[in-house]
């Protein structure tokens, strides 16, 4: 047996022990990292930790980190209130508003895990608030950065192009930027149909039927998160297990809660000012100075922190590690694959394959497959180059090919194990972790085995380019 195919076998030996024994897949990751890049790879321990996704980590700790401060002061809530105000009060058209914001922000240019990480944590908690599905708002964040993703200008939509033009194969800029957001759309159409939208919009506004409360003009909705007390479970296994009888399940999540409105909308305070401009220099420094999100979010948390200590005293605890410890071990072990040549080999060999169209859906399959747990952009150029053999004979159309392996490779990243993945399930707020860890698994699973058959189909078959 090759060594390649022993270290995919380890990695389906994972998945089975994790699912079956409830044990942390990130802790099984790593055993198995030292394992194979040991005994099968012939790594070191340098070797086995080139593959450890240091910014990912340094991203997932310093975003929670910020955002458990922002709850805990109670900018969250303030933020949450301003949005339903901005809307009119209509809960159905939040997720739109978070999908239209972080396509905005990666179509000017932002990276995705940076615009996921800046939205996510206000789009989730929202979601708490209002019992919408963590798993459709959540989606909605993910496929709106991946909708504006391939942009002319954008990160994504400048390294295909470049690769295009390197290998000297013909391109369309406007047809991979409109490929990828119409996927993205209508994938987030079937979301919020499927996770309880439609009831959402049935609703109306929260101002209509709220209960005995008054409703004069003037009356301000209440947005507050429910208070984090002293007794709520901290994070144990692979997720943070939320109170069943105080927190609903994400099977029940789909009808937004009418409660009685207050006279006053929550106060700006000194320490939720400065966490307002906190969020704003994140932004800022991200998508203005390119700095590094994790790095300056971890900065700002600790500023925050020092000025307000009792504000922040239990914001450490509150960050995700059994989230931060399941990504890394994933990722570290992927790294293995990747350094033993295990990716690289199953490539070449679909693309020795002699019927094209075959090869192409093949492709396509290996770059979802693989970018639910790596870097897409790091799939989108490796896939590229090996599709040039064939796109060369002429049968297949080159512009069609290189716009579906783009979005193969970047419309999974709702997997929990991809950096957007791992965000949201790191900033969804009072869930059941391991149950929403497991409903992006499964949601994943299910992008990976239906999209690029469908964008092979629509974008390869016909010949495009």
């Amino acid at each position: 047996m090759s060594p390649e195919l022993i270290s995919i076998l380890v990695l389906a030996v994972v998945f089975v022990i994790a699912t079956t024994r409830s044990v942390n897949m990130g802790a099984l990751a790593f055993a198995a990292a030292f394992a194979v890049g040991t005994l099968v790879a012939g790594l070191d321990a340098d070797g086995i930790f080139a593959g450890f996704p240091g910014d990912l980590f340094v991203v997932l700790v310093g975003v929670t980190y910020l955002f458990a401060i922002a709850r805990s002061n109670g900018t969250t809530d303030w933020l949450v209130h301003a949005s339903v105000r901005l809307v009119r009060g209509r809960v159905a058209l939040i997720p739109w508003v978070m999908f239209a914001l972080t396509g905005a922000l990666t179509a000017i240019g932002a990276v995705s895990p940076a615009a996921v990480a800046i939205v996510a944590p206000i789009a989730l908690s929202f979601a708490a608030r209002y019992r919408i599905s963590p798993l459709l708002m959540g989606a909605m964040v993910v496929h709106g950065a991946q909708g504006g993703g391939f942009s002319p200008i954008s990160i994504y939509g400048s390294i295909v192009n470049g690769i295009v033009e390197r290998e000297k194969l013909p391109g369309n800029e406007v047809t991979l930027f409109l490929a990828s957001l119409i996927v993205n759309l209508v994938i987030a159409g079937v979301v919020f149909v499927v996770c309880g939208g439609l009831r959402l919009w049935r609703q109306g506004s929260l101002a209509e039927g709220a209960g005995d409360a008054p409703q004069g003009r003037g009356a301000a909705i209440d947005v507050r998160l429910p208070p984090r007390g002293r007794d709520q479970p901290q994070p144990t296994g692979t997720g943070a297990t939320a109170d069943p009888g105080t927190h609903p399940s994400p099977s029940t999540t789909a009808t937004a809660t009418r409660e009685p409105a207050p006279t006053a909308p929550l106060p700006l305070t000194p320490p939720r000012i400065a966490t307002l401009l906190s969020l704003v220099a994140l932004v800022v420094a991200v998508l203005v100075l390119d700095l590094d999100a994790g790095l300056t979010a971890i900065t700002l948390a600790v500023v925050l922190s020092t000025v307000w200590p009792d504000d922040s005293r239990k914001a450490v605890g509150e960050i995700a590690w059994p989230t931060v410890l399941l990504i890394c071990g994933v990722l570290t072990y992927v790294g293995v694959l990747d350094e033993m040549g295990t990716i690289t080999w199953a490539g070449e060999g679909v693309s020795g394959i002699g019927v094209p169209l075959l090869a192409a859906v093949l492709l396509c399959y290996i770059g979802a497959i693989v970018s639910a747990f790596a870097s897409s952009v790091g799939i989108m150029g490796a896939l590229i180059p090996l599709a040039v053999p064939f796109l060369a004979q002429g049968e297949i159309g080159a512009v069609g090919m290189v716009a579906a392996l783009a979005v193969s490779a970047t419309v999974v990243d709702v997997s929990p194990f991809s950096t957007n993945g791992a965000l949201v399930l790191a900033a969804a707020p009072d869930v059941d972790r391991e149950r929403f860890f497991r409903q992006l698994m499964m949601y994943g699973g299910i992008v990976v085995a239906v999209v690029p058959a469908v964008v092979w189909l629509v974008m390869v078959v016909p010949g495009w380019g």
